[in-house]
């Protein structure tokens, strides 16, 4: 993940995909050789000279100021998201630019009471790359085919991409695919020297054509709240609602809860994988006939 390449690949995306009537310009001529803007509209747009936006996309953003960068989201007419991204790119640009510190990898135990607390309902936490660092008990049976990979941390998006059962427990998989490849790229810009990130996104480009295609899009997203489907093995479909909260006394660090309206169908499910958690809880804790011997 090469810094200047990401700031060019980034920025040329993002300027190919607006035409000259989404940004108010009159459009001359009808044989325009460039998809989207060109470099010089993205410069007058942003109050910046053509030489000035032109060292910019071609991945230097040191030096830029808050200002600029704000003229320039504006003329690309970034999105939340993507604002942040372009901030991202320019404090890892900037000299004496210092690493950010890796969350941690398991959790305090006060923390892991709150989720212990949480009983009816999924609540679990990831960090940034997406590994699981703390489950409830109802999260650990709803994300059991997660799970059974042996390996830890697990992780989402490794799942999501390199098992095929992701395709039948993620009833809406290519949204999610899109969505956990932007939460990446995004995360990518906060944390650049994240060798383990590093190290995932290098996996997954090595092993899936998807997220290489999903990956060279240079998407980024939030992913605070909404709808998810799933469907489990034991209790069948669940459609929840989500909501993820960034833990302030442990930067790097998101609580995710899924929750069903009162009534609804996802409810009746959810009551259904606490039963069945109950029956592996029991099942673990009973003891074996070698054990009684």
């Amino acid at each position: 993940m090469e810094h200047r390449a990401e700031v060019r690949e980034f920025l040329s995306t993002r300027r190919a995909r607006i035409t000259p009537e989404q940004a108010g310009l009159p459009a001359y001529g009808g044989n325009r050789r460039v998809q989207g803007l060109r470099r010089e509209e993205v410069a007058m747009l942003a109050g910046v000279s053509i030489d000035y936006y032109v060292r910019m996309e071609r991945g230097n953003l040191s030096g830029a100021s808050d200002s600029v960068l704000d003229a320039l989201a504006r003329a690309l007419q970034l999105d939340e998201a993507e604002r942040e991204h372009l901030f991202a790119l320019a404090r890892a640009a900037g000299p004496g630019q210092r690493q950010r510190r890796t969350p941690p990898a398991t959790v305090r135990p006060a923390i892991q009471q709150v989720l212990d607390a949480i009983t009816d309902a999924p609540a679990w936490i990831r960090n940034g790359r997406h590994d699981i660092v703390a489950m409830n008990r109802l999260a650990r049976a709803l994300y059991s085919p997660v799970l059974a990979d042996p390996r830890r941390p697990a992780n989402t998006t490794r799942f999501l991409y390199l098992d095929p059962a992701a395709r039948e427990f993620f009833v809406d998989w290519d949204r999610i695919a899109n969505d956990a490849a932007a939460m990446l790229r995004l995360e990518a810009g906060r944390a650049p020297h994240d060798r383990a990130l590093i190290e995932l996104v290098g996996e997954l480009s090595t092993r899936s054509e998807v997220f290489r295609e999903r990956w060279a899009s240079h998407d980024v997203q939030f992913h605070r709240s909404g709808r998810k489907r799933l469907r489990h093995p034991v209790v069948g479909q669940l459609d929840l609602d989500f909501e993820s909260m960034e833990l302030p006394s442990e930067p790097g660090l998101t609580l995710n809860v899924y929750t069903a309206a009162p009534g609804s169908p996802g409810a009746d499910g959810l009551r259904m994988l606490a039963s069945w958690a109950a029956t592996q809880d029991l099942a673990e804790a009973q003891p074996t006939a070698a054990d009684q011997r």
